[in-house]
C-alpha cells in the first residue's frame, strides 16, 4: 500500500534560524518560507537526493505544532509522509484494519497541493503518520 517516504518533518521554533542550519552548515538546497493556514503552520522543504524534510513551525497559538513543541521545547521529528497511489482506498483499507484517520477523515491539501490524511500515532508504533497522495 505505502509507497516511497515523501519527507519526514521536524518541528522547530524558528523555521528561518532551522533552515540556516540546513543551509549553511549541511549545503542543503531549501525552499522559500510558505505559510499553510488550512494546517496550521508555516513549511520550509529541503530536497535531498532521495526524500524531503520538511520543517515545521507553528502559526499561532492555535496551532497543531505549538502543543507538540510544549511538549518537546526543542522540537524534533513531527512525523513521517508516505506517498500512496490512491488516498481514499488507503483510508477505507487502513480504517478496515482498525487504524484511526485524524479529523474529519477527509483528506485536505496538503504543502504539496495534493490530498493528505494524517494516521493516529497510538496505530503506528508512536509515530505519527502523513499519507499523501502520489
Amino acid at each position: 500500500m505505502i509507497g516511497r517516504l515523501n519527507h519526514v518533518a521536524i518541528a522547530v521554533r524558528d523555521i528561518a534560524k532551522a533552515a540556516a542550519v540546513y543551509r549553511d552548515t549541511l549545503g542543503a538546497e531549501i525552499s522559500a518560507t510558505v505559510k499553510q493556514p488550512d494546517h496550521g503552520v508555516s513549511t520550509v522543504f529541503i530536497t535531498l537526493p532521495n526524500t524531503k524534510i520538511e520543517l515545521l513551525e507553528p502559526l499561532g497559538a492555535d496551532s497543531p505544532i505549538s502543543k507538540f513543541l510544549d511538549r518537546n521545547p526543542d522540537g524534533g521529528v513531527h512525523h513521517v509522509c508516505y506517498e500512496v497511489a490512491d488516498i481514499r482506498k488507503a483510508r477505507d483499507t487502513l480504517k478496515a484494519q482498525g487504524a484511526r484517520v485524524l479529523g474529519d477523515g477527509e483528506p485536505k491539501i496538503g504543502a504539496h497541493g495534493k490530498p493528505v490524511l494524517f494516521l493516529h500515532p497510538k496505530d503506528f508504533l508512536g509515530t505519527l503518520v502523513e499519507l499523501e497522495q502520489a
